[in-house]
């Protein structure tokens, strides 16, 4: 039941992008196609459970012991940044074919701050290793759910009659309230 409570949490209630506004670069960004948001959440899906392992075991197992605890933010940052380059290159070596589909997309996940707000919010709620997988999973899940809702929504907007004020960021900014506000009825589904 805690895991399903994680998953739900994760996913709807407590959505990365619309309620903590976390990632709000890429989902403004990436968010033109359907298509590109598919690829940018799968690369999202990736990094973000491989960011979420190894930083929580490099905080159990080198910070804590250690008392460097107050520098979680900076070498946090740093081993997501790290971690991406190495997956990149493992994947250029490995698999030329997935580092082709992830390619573009997983420069932009070093700089995305949902990734460094998930390893950090894993730590501040105490989950052992196997919940904060599942809550990185489940993030990530969540995080592509609202980008490709938004990016299906823009690409339907475009064949729409927007004044000539709204049109591009404006109306994709209502666009992205709206899509919150219906998020926010969520809330209070689980505890």
């Amino acid at each position: 039941m805690e895991y399903f409570v994680i998953i739900v949490s994760a996913i709807f209630v407590s959505n990365i992008v619309l309620t903590q506004f976390l990632g709000i670069c890429p989902f403004l960004g990436v968010s033109t196609k359907i298509s590109t948001s598919i690829g940018m959440g799968a690369a999202v899906l990736f990094v973000m459970t491989l960011a979420t392992i190894t930083t929580w075991i490099f905080q159990y197992y080198v910070l804590n012991p250690f008392g460097l605890g107050f520098m979680q933010t900076i070498v946090f940052i740093l081993v997501i940044a790290a971690l991406v380059q190495m997956v990149e290159i493992i994947l250029k070596k490995v698999s030329p074919a997935l580092y082709q589909a992830l390619g573009v997309f997983l420069p932009l996940i070093t700089t995305n701050c949902a990734v460094l707000g998930v390893a950090i919010l894993t730590i501040q709620k105490q989950f052992n290793l196997l919940e904060s997988v599942v809550f990185a999973m489940s993030t990530a899940i969540g995080f592509t759910l609202a980008l490709v809702l938004f990016a299906g929504i823009r690409e339907h907007l475009d064949l729409m009659e927007v004044p000539k004020g709204m049109r591009g960021i404006p109306i994709a900014l209502v666009t992205a309230g709206i899509l919150a506000l219906a998020f926010m009825g969520f809330t209070g589904m689980v505890k």
